[in-house]
């Protein structure tokens, strides 16, 4: 038995509780209550096991669970940006690599050099499991804000233009579901929850 692995991914797994402190704006489906990001990461794993069929390409699905599940823990340094932040980059990924590689860093030297290289890839988002992750990650909060009523974008004032322009990579992992996506952003500016 390799004492020593064990010792340095029991370091990572308690580092990454912190992950359930990091809250994010979007708030639970017909709830007020902000979610975390792990509850964020769990829900883009679930949704890619049932959504998965619904990408433009045959995909890796456990490639994309990797990314779905790892791609936020950077924001345990880093902190959670809101993407439609105006003051700050939603892309700070120079705050984020220096974070990737402390946390992943953790780990045994060949699982931390996969870890940070899924994170990554998931960021550039130019192969089809980045797409498709990444059309998660966008596809989530759409859903929520839908449910509560317009949800952030309606208590921090957030245009359809604004979120047309964040959403639209949803198509580059899955155009029937942005089909769907789109059609929900529609018709949240007919029901007056999204100002356009």
């Amino acid at each position: 038995m390799n004492i020593e692995k064990i010792s340095k991914q029991v370091d990572f797994i308690k580092e990454i509780d912190k992950i359930k402190y990091i809250q994010r704006k979007t708030k639970l489906f017909n709830s007020n209550r902000t979610e975390n990001d792990a509850e964020h990461s769990w829900h883009l794993a679930m949704m890619t096991i049932v959504l998965s069929d619904h990408a433009d390409e045959p995909i890796d699905v456990l490639k994309v669970l990797k990314m779905v599940l790892i791609h936020d823990i950077v924001e345990i340094d880093a902190g959670d940006t809101f993407i439609y932040d105006s003051n700050k980059n939603h892309n700070n990924t120079d705050e984020e690599l220096i974070a990737a590689k402390r946390i992943f860093g953790l780990l045994p030297k060949q699982q931390a050099e996969e870890f940070i290289a899924i994170w990554e890839e998931f960021e550039a988002g130019k192969t089809k499991e980045s797409k498709f992750a990444k059309s998660m990650d966008r596809f989530e909060p759409l859903l929520q804000n839908t449910s509560n009523n317009g949800g952030t974008w309606t208590e921090f004032g957030i245009d359809y233009s604004k979120v047309f322009e964040k959403k639209k990579v949803i198509k580059e992992g899955s155009k029937s579901i942005w089909n769907y996506a789109e059609n929900l952003i529609n018709e949240s500016v007919e029901k007056g929850i999204l100002k356009k």
